[in-house]
């Protein structure tokens, strides 16, 4: 019986976890710096590029950056890609006004977070 109610409750859970991470065009996320060198799930430029460029010294301007779902494209494999811009407005970097990120993979690995 215990292990039926385990069950129940995991499948539970799993369900509603899967329900509210579908995005949507609007939704407030947050920009986090991955520990790694450079983000694999958004895309961002190389950082020696943004430094050639001499604009930035890194990921630094864009940590803790609130941005905004602008558009989603969800592909016939199940994948979701989104658009993503900055919230008030202004450019990635002095560069970009819009990134290309792949939604359930950065949201995965912590480079996107999901404000509530």
């Amino acid at each position: 019986m215990k292990k039926l109610l385990f069950t129940l409750l995991c499948f539970t859970f799993f369900l509603s976890a899967s329900a509210h991470n579908e995005p949507k065009v609007g939704d407030i996320l947050t920009v986090k710096t991955p520990s790694a060198e450079g983000f694999n799930h958004i895309d961002f430029p190389k950082a020696n590029t943004l430094i050639k460029r001499g604009v930035v010294t890194g990921y630094k301007s864009v940590d803790n950056e609130a941005v905004v779902i602008d558009k989603v494209d969800t592909k016939d494999n199940g994948s979701t890609t989104v658009i993503i811009k900055k919230k008030d407005g202004s450019k990635f970097f002095g560069l970009l006004n819009k990134v290309k990120a792949d939604y359930a993979k950065a949201i995965e690995t912590g480079e996107l977070v999901i404000i509530k």
